[in-house]
Parts: C-alpha cells; structure tokens; sequence
C-alpha cells in the first residue's frame, strides 16, 4: 500500500475513535487545501519567475510552507510531489462527504467513475503503442478523455489529471511547446464530448 495512502486511512481511524474526529478530520483537510494552495503558489511563482535553475527552489519552497500548516498540508504536498493519483482521488471523495448530504452515494460514485475514467485513458495509451501508427496520438488522446469524460465527474476529473501530468512531464522533458498545446487542445476536445474522428489520421485499422 502506498506510504501516503496508509497514512491517510490511519488518520481517519483515529478521527473515528476520537471524542473530537469531527474537528480532527476537519482541521486535516482545511490543512491539506492550503497546502495545496501553498503547492500551487510555488509553481505559479515559478512559471512567473522563468528563472533558470530554479525549480529546485520553488519545489522546495512550496513543500515548506505547506508543511507549516500541519499534518494535512505536509501530505498534500507529498501528495502532489509524487503525483500520487489514487491518493488525490481519496482526498477529493473526503471532501465531497463532509459537504454532501448523500456523501456516501456520490463519493463511492465519483470515485468509481475516476477509477474507470483512469483505465479508460490507460486503454486509449496502450492502444496508442500497439497501432503504432503515424499521427495517431492525437486520435488516442481525444478518445481517452472521452470515453473517460462520458462516466460522469470522476471520469472527467480523472481525465484531466492524467492529461495534465503528461502535460507536465513532457514539458520537462522539453517537448516541443506547440506540439503539446496541440495535444492539449484533443484533450480539451475529447473531454467536452467531441468526436474523436475529428483527428482519426487515415487508414488507422477500424479495431481502433
């Protein structure tokens, strides 16, 4: 079991068996918001700044001052270091149970459509490598976001996070800038319901 995800199910088994979980699990998650926005301060600054060599020291600094703020914080910023997917999902379904009054419908529903979502794109990329065929990623990413997207909330949101992190990752990777966007806009594409085909290149085998 991931380290973060352990750490986050002890909590709440402690939150349970205490007098005051209620404010336990309340002031983890304020905690872990801000820290997220501590997280995202630092990589705004840092895109700002564009200066070189850097990175280090907005990494670092972001992952300080969301510790500051607590046991949530410091896990939130481990969370979104290490681009723990699953982990984000259980975070988000915790907020959406504490301001739901069906909380245990919609999050077990969100989380079930972000897990399938997240195997939706996976099917799209492994379909992607075994076509190998020329300007086809386009095609591939559209339709991963897509049927991801059509599952509801959770498939949406697991969509875009996945799409955002190749994102990111080719970008450290220094991939060329328009060639992303254009991945990018499939992607947008893809999530708000459009058609695929739109970027199928020709001849691509009908089992895709």
């Amino acid at each position: 079991m991931k380290f973060c995800t352990f750490m986050i199910l002890f909590s709440l088994v402690l939150c349970a068996t205490a007098d005051n979980w209620f404010s336990d699990a309340g002031r983890f998650i304020a905690d872990a918001f801000q820290g997220a926005r501590d997280m995202y301060q630092a990589y705004s600054d840092m895109r700002e700044a564009n200066w070189k060599d850097s990175d280090k020291y907005f990494h670092a600094r972001g992952n300080y001052d969301a510790a500051k703020r607590g046991p949530g914080g410091a896990w939130a910023a481990e969370v979104i270091s290490t681009m723990k997917f699953f982990t984000c999902i259980f975070l988000l379904s915790l907020v959406l149970c504490v301001t739901s009054d069906n909380w245990a419908r919609r999050a077990g529903k969100f989380m079930k459509d972000a897990f399938g979502g997240a195997k939706d794109m996976a099917r799209a990329y492994t379909d992607m490598r075994e076509a190998n065929w020329k300007h086809s990623d386009k095609y591939f990413h559209a339709r991963g976001n897509r049927d991801a997207a059509q599952r509801g909330p959770g498939g949406a949101w697991a969509a875009k996070v996945i799409s955002d992190a190749r994102d990111f990752y080719k970008r450290m990777r220094g991939r060329d800038e328009a060639d992303r966007h254009a991945d990018q806009e499939a992607n947008r594409w893809g999530r708000g319901g459009g058609d695929p085909n739109r970027y199928r290149p020709k001849n691509l085998p009908e089992k895709y």
